[in-house]
C-alpha cells in the first residue's frame, strides 16, 4: 500500500485492486459513466495480474475497510512493449485533488520499470476534463477513432506518451 498527502489535505493509499473490491469499482465506473466492463470483465482481468496494474484509491484516514471507500481506480495491461490505460476513475467528488494523476503516474512508473515503449489511451473527444490530465501526465493525440463509444456514440482521441527514456 502507497500513502500519499494530496495538496488537499486528504491522504489517499493506492492498493491492489481485489475481488471484495469489483462492486464499488463498477458503481464507480457507472458514476463516472465508462464505457462498461461490469464485474465478470474486471474479475477476469484480475486473473491476468502478471500483465496487468489494477489499482483502487482510498482515503487512508479510516482503520476499516468499510470507512475506506474507494475514491478512485485505475486499470492498465501491458501489450507487447506498450501499456494500455484502459480504465482510471474518480469519483466526482474527489476530481480536482491530485488522485487521477497520482493514479496515472502511478501506472506510467509501472510502464516504464516493464521496459514499456509507451502508454498508450483512447478517451471520449469531448471529456475535457480527462484530456486536461493527460496532457498534465505528457500524453498528446496521435490519432482518432471514428464513432469509437457507444450511447452516446462519440469519436475516441488516441493519446500516447513515451515512455523511454532520453540518454
Amino acid at each position: 500500500m502507497l500513502e500519499i498527502a494530496l495538496a488537499s489535505q486528504t491522504e489517499v493509499a493506492l492498493d491492489r485492486m481485489t475481488e471484495h473490491d469489483l462492486l464499488e469499482v463498477v458503481a464507480l465506473e457507472e458514476m463516472c459513466n465508462l464505457s462498461p466492463w461490469g464485474w465478470d470483465a474486471y474479475h477476469t482481468e484480475l486473473q491476468s495480474v502478471a500483465n496487468s496494474l489494477m489499482l483502487v484509491a482510498r482515503i487512508a484516514n479510516s482503520t476499516t475497510e468499510a470507512e475506506r471507500p474507494i475514491v478512485g481506480f485505475i486499470v492498465a495491461r501491458e501489450l507487447a512493449d506498450e501499456i494500455h490505460i484502459n480504465n482510471v476513475a474518480v469519483k466526482p467528488e474527489f476530481r480536482g485533488r491530485g488522485i487521477g494523476r497520482m493514479l496515472m503516474k502511478t501506472a506510467l512508473t509501472w510502464g516504464g520499470e516493464r521496459h514499456a515503449r509507451q502508454a498508450v489511451l483512447e478517451v471520449r473527444a469531448g471529456n475535457d476534463r480527462a484530456h486536461q490530465l493527460y496532457r498534465g501526465c505528457g500524453f498528446e493525440v496521435i490519432g482518432r477513432r471514428r464513432r469509437y463509444y457507444k450511447s452516446p456514440v462519440e469519436d475516441a482521441l488516441l493519446m500516447a506518451v513515451s515512455l523511454e527514456q532520453t540518454p
